[in-house]
């Protein structure tokens, strides 16, 4: 605080203490979790066939078995529910992945997540003869925990760094694309079934799959949120972080895992959606700066607006049918994103 005295000969003016950003970061925090509030009520009510909040009400609390019963508690709530799941998901692995990497522009496809369970997807479909979307849940899984052990175990294991895990999971990405494409291409029944999950997609929820990945995302969850500490020290540099207290090798690690169950279980459910987990860490970091402590939060709380959103206006634009979650927030999220990395000032870790 400064003083309110004359000072004396050689005594210096002290600095005034910079302003409290935790009030307008908590306020705000508090704002987009209001508006999430409103978006999974639109994504109850709005579809092919508008329902009135009042009967969404009835359908949630007093269901008597009417079709519009139905569509409310069978269909449209295990639809948000793992929108909501799956679009935080993503929204943290995004944020961890950027900080594990130290790349602003990273996606939690870079470690070839997504390409694992692609690929486990498309073995499964195509040798196995599995066809249902429960089924193919497990082998995603499976697949993206494969794909993520290899990558840091060719980024050098102990002695990983961003470039090298960065490097390790595109060539795996790219390794697996192409197996994808061979085995989509010999076998059509394979590529007729993969054909509407790879684009993205909420329209085959239900609350059985929503309870399978729910383990697993809130396990990554707070997985994800209790590395924000020593995520921050690792932002600083490693020889930083080493001298801060961070243990890198168990950080990196952790975080690896964190990226499997969040990024798996939300590719495993919906199918590889892209620029949740790119676009909304990048924009909250313009907001709350570089902290974790916060990006973390408003990444899992926002990326449920964003894939809900889009979920929503794919619903309406197309009635009575609807374009795919995942090429609405392809649409979305393209120019905004061009947008962004066009400003003079951009967020930088």
């Amino acid at each position: 605080m400064l003083v309110d005295r004359p000072l004396e000969r050689g005594e210096i003016q002290p600095a005034a203490s910079p302003p409290r950003r935790l009030a307008p970061r908590a306020l705000g925090l508090l704002a987009a979790t209001g508006v999430l509030l409103v978006v999974t009520a639109a994504s109850i009510a709005v579809g092919a066939k508008p329902i009135p909040l009042d009967q969404v009400w009835h359908g949630l609390f007093h269901y008597t078995g009417s079709d519009t019963d139905v569509v409310v508690k069978d269909v449209r709530l295990p639809r948000t529910l793992l929108g909501l799941l799956a679009g935080s998901g993503l929204g943290l692995a995004g944020a961890v992945m950027q900080a594990l990497t130290r790349n602003p522009l990273a996606d939690p496809g870079l470690l070839g997540v997504n390409a694992g369970a692609s690929a486990a997807v498309v073995s499964a479909i195509s040798f196995l003869g599995v066809t249902s979307l429960t089924g193919y849940v497990w082998f995603a899984f499976l697949g993206a925990a494969v794909v993520s052990a290899v990558v840091y175990v060719l980024g050098g294991s102990r002695s990983a760094t961003p470039v090298r895990l960065a490097l390790a999971g595109t060539a795996m990405t790219a390794a697996l694309y192409g197996y994808i494409n061979a085995v989509m291409l010999l076998d059509t029944a394979a590529l007729d079934k993969m054909r509407f999950w790879t684009v993205g997609s909420l329209a085959s929820a239900n609350m059985s799959l929503v309870g399978q990945v729910l383990p697993f995302l809130v396990v990554g969850s707070l997985l994800a949120l209790g590395l924000a500490r020593p995520l921050n020290a690792m932002a600083l540099g490693d020889d930083t972080a080493r001298s801060l207290g961070a243990h890198l090798t168990r950080t990196r690690v952790l975080a690896m895992v964190a990226l499997t169950l969040l990024c798996g279980a939300a590719t495993a459910a919906c199918g590889p959606i892209v620029f949740v987990g790119l676009m909304i860490p990048h924009l909250v970091r313009a907001l709350t700066g570089p902290d974790l402590r916060w990006i973390l939060p408003y990444a899992a709380v926002l990326s449920p607006v964003l894939l809900l959103g889009a979920d929503v206006v794919g619903r309406v634009v197309a009635r009575p049918a609807e374009l795919q979650v995942g090429i609405v927030t392809a649409l979305m999220g393209g120019p905004v994103f061009i947008h962004l990395i066009r400003r003079r000032r951009m967020a930088h870790l």
